[in-house]
């Protein structure tokens, strides 16, 4: 009886032993396993486990946000110091977030992954009309600061963020309380984060569980080329221009950079979600990659809101698909429009399930694709949309990186601390 007891026990330790990149990538293969096998029978138990997971993560966006990106600012106290990393961070968003678009669509010329598809109508979407660019800028003003925040408007509340971060640093000593209070309140929110980060293996079971069961493997099946093209293009995107990056800009090496992503990553892909992969993002950035709190607190709220390099990329791609798909052909001109408007489109991306599918319709109507090809992308979309979201999580922290190592805010011993990595 005895050893029967310490078995249990030992497989215990031994779990408990286990980093947790490694757990969560354990809960993800069971997770498909068990979906595939029992998932009509598990599924009613596990569903609620998911749902209270991803509740978790998305009761930390808003005052994560908040307060480390508020708390990031106050830490500038000069402003033109804080122009400085915000252009830097800004352009390069802007600038891989193009390059990811032109390769999505580089990938798709090449592979032809609409070639010979059937795309079949009655399924309607209905696209959302193109803003402005004034009234996207008016837009990032709240009318109200509490309802943004009861909303989850993630980019008026950046706004309100940065508003507040300046006007205590205008406001010199007469607010140090203040800002005293916003820095212990971040702080408060990163621990708490690292407690919800504890149960990321059994969120991640239950969740691709779910996804398992409802999808299915057959389901790649008539799309598998698409799934293949926008999975190579995105796993080209990480290495090639991420990884030349961190290389050969930054003077880093690669593998303590990917690596310390791994827990992120992971999360990504089985949320789909850059917002809801935030803290986990922001623990890997600061505790295995060195970057200081003040510019992973300013630059990761920000790239989780507006660089979306895989939805870019992926957009692209699911273009050319329905183009191919109807036959239609893509000038050079469009070409240029297609890199144009997802750049766009991807700032006013939301960090949801989903977001990048509804920012196809501004797409296709930017060169006058048909809508109707979005039902057949459709019923991939989740699967795709995983790892565009591991992507984005992997830009955001590259950017982070490079933006750290410029302003001498980069701890290379952490970075480095594994000398065989």
């Amino acid at each position: 009886m005895s050893s029967e007891a310490a078995a249990p026990k030992g497989l215990w330790a031994l779990w408990q032993g286990l980093t947790l990149w490694i757990k969560v990538l354990i809960g993800l293969a069971l997770g498909v396993v068990v979906g595939v096998t029992i998932g009509d029978v598990v599924n009613p138990y596990l569903e609620p486990v998911g749902e209270i997971f991803k509740r978790l993560f998305r009761m930390l966006i808003v005052p994560l946000i908040f307060f480390s990106l508020v708390s990031g600012i106050t830490s500038m106290t000069d402003l033109k110091e804080m122009g400085r990393i915000g252009s830097k961070t800004f352009v390069i968003y802007l600038l891989t977030t193009a390059i990811a678009v032109a390769i999505g669509l580089g990938f798709g010329f090449v592979f032809q992954p609409g070639a010979g598809a059937s795309l079949g109508g009655g399924y309607e979407i209905q696209p959302n009309e193109a803003r402005t660019v004034g009234e996207f800028l008016i837009n990032l003003i709240p009318t109200n600061p509490v309802a943004a925040f009861a909303e989850g408007n993630v980019l008026q509340i950046i706004t309100f963020a940065l508003l507040i971060g300046v006007s205590i640093n205008l406001a010199g000593k007469k607010a140090n309380h203040v800002s005293h209070f916003m820095d212990e309140a971040s702080e408060v929110m990163y621990s708490l984060t690292h407690i919800v980060i504890q149960i990321t293996p059994y969120g991640v079971f239950a969740l691709m569980a779910v996804i398992s069961a409802k999808y299915g493997l057959d389901v790649l099946l008539p799309l598998g080329k698409l799934v293949l093209v926008v999975y190579g293009a995105l796993i080209f995107h990480a290495l090639v221009v991420y990884g030349s990056i961190v290389r050969y800009v930054g003077g880093m090496r690669l593998k303590p950079f990917f690596t310390g992503l791994f827990d992120a990553q992971l999360v990504a892909y089985s949320t789909a979600s850059s917002a809801a992969t935030l803290p986990v993002t922001m623990s890997c950035v600061r505790d295995n990659l060195g970057v200081s709190k003040r510019i992973s607190s300013f630059v990761l709220p920000l790239g989780a809101t507006i660089n979306m390099d895989g939805t870019a990329l992926y957009q692209g791609v699911a273009a050319l698909f329905i183009a191919q798909a109807f036959g239609i052909d893509l000038t050079v001109m469009d070409g240029v429009t297609i890199i144009l408007t997802c750049t766009l489109a991807s700032i006013g991306s939301a960090a949801v399930p989903g977001a990048g599918l509804v920012m196809l319709t501004m797409v296709l109507g930017s060169v006058g694709l048909p809508l109707e090809g979005i039902g057949m992308i459709f019923a991939v979309d989740r699967i795709m949309d995983m790892m565009r979201t591991a992507v984005n999580v992997t830009g955001d922290s590259m950017v982070s990186v490079l933006v750290a190592k410029s302003e001498n805010e980069l701890d290379l011993k952490v970075f480095n601390k594994d000398p065989e990595i």
